[in-house]
């Protein structure tokens, strides 16, 4: 028993030393998601908070007329409604436009994207209930053992791991984000090249023209000179020339420059959209990981609890510190909880942002201000 205490204090110990360190580097970055949830609490955000409020509200009242568990049952439903543009427009918009295949993977990983904060979504929600449930029954049953016993047992087998690794696999995801960003990178240094080139060559090529167009003017001055007919005739031979050296100029070389330009600018949108998901993500899963740890922590102190309910008289005074540390560290857990579902919400912001800029792109539309 001396053991079990020692260890028990040694963990709740370490992880509350731990957590303030986390917290303590964080700090930085909590201030700047702060200012940056200041910036972006726009209708944009509201309405996507609402929507996946809703959604788990919905979630939570079918799930309990059923099941004791977890709230969540909503998978790819919350994301296809907070996601901007849906993705059946995007797929309308590529089968009727001659859309690169590199901004068909950007639309691929940001929808990825989106499934992966939905993921995240749910397993807040699902954390929060379990924690919940524990919570009632530490306050509301605080002297029946029996109930606390099994609301920790249930706590310690039932707890989902929807934010761990296991579920959803941050490296991975880094991985093929980073992979598509140096693609873009890449393309869009060839087009900025290819630009530049178009548009030195159309200054060196509108300088030729004036060049030749002066010689030519010069020859039929001169021409007029020694016949009326050359006289007359000039004026109409200058507007054919003019006029077909304007046409064949405007159709040939502003065409190519004008559909490399617009194919290097929506390449630059989605290049950018793609740099703002992997920092969004990697400081999501930095969150997602302080919270597993603390989650696993109360796992591991509530599977403590639970083999040595039976050891005597002294299981009473193991539920005594479990529910005391409980109560302790609850404000904490749940600012954490709180804290990273406001940066899904302000992630799917930017996210929509970045798709209906490209969209926007795309389809020639003018954009719009939020």
């Amino acid at each position: 028993m001396t053991k079990c205490f020692s260890l028990f204090r040694r963990r709740t110990g370490s992880g509350s030393s731990k957590g303030r360190d986390v917290e303590d580097n964080l700090s930085s970055k909590s201030s700047v998601n702060r200012e940056y949830l200041s910036a972006f609490r726009t209708k944009s955000y509201v309405e996507i908070c609402n929507k996946a409020q809703g959604h788990g509200i919905e979630s939570t009242s079918t799930s309990a007329s059923t099941s004791t568990r977890s709230p969540l049952s909503t998978s790819c439903s919350a994301s296809s409604s907070l996601i901007e543009p849906r993705q059946e427009i995007v797929r309308n918009v590529i089968k009727c436009f001659k859309v690169h295949h590199l901004l068909v993977d950007y639309f691929e990983a940001s929808l990825e994207a989106c499934l992966c904060c939905d993921k995240i979504l749910q397993g807040i929600r699902e954390t929060r209930f379990a924690y919940g449930m524990c919570a009632n029954a530490f306050m509301e049953k605080g002297d029946n053992e029996n109930v606390i016993y099994k609301e920790l047992v249930s706590f310690v087998i039932n707890n989902s791991l929807c934010l761990s690794n296991n579920v959803i696999n941050f490296r991975d995801i880094h991985e093929k984000q980073v992979f598509l960003l140096d693609r873009l990178n890449s393309k869009r240094l060839k087009l900025r090249r290819r630009t530049t080139i178009k548009r030195l060559c159309k200054k060196v090529g509108g300088i030729g023209l004036i060049v030749s167009q002066t010689a030519l003017l010069m020859a039929l001055l001169l021409f007029a000179f020694h016949s009326i007919i050359g006289l007359a005739a000039a004026p109409y031979v200058m507007g054919g020339f003019f006029g077909l050296m304007k046409k064949k100029r405007f159709k040939g070389v502003y065409g190519k420059y004008g559909s490399c330009e617009k194919l290097y600018e929506q390449i630059d949108v989605a290049a950018k959209g793609v740099y703002i998901m992997i920092n969004e993500l990697d400081t999501m899963s930095r969150m997602v990981k302080r919270l597993e740890d603390e989650v696993e922590h109360w796992r591991e102190v509530a599977d403590i609890c639970v083999k040595n309910y039976g050891n005597g008289n002294r299981r009473c005074e193991i539920l005594k510190m479990v529910v005391r540390e409980f109560h302790d560290c609850q404000t904490n857990f749940m600012d954490q909880l709180e804290e990273l579902e406001e940066h899904i919400y302000l992630c799917f912001l930017t996210i929509n942002r970045s798709r209906r800029l490209l969209m926007q792109k795309i389809t020639d539309k003018k954009c719009s201000k939020d």
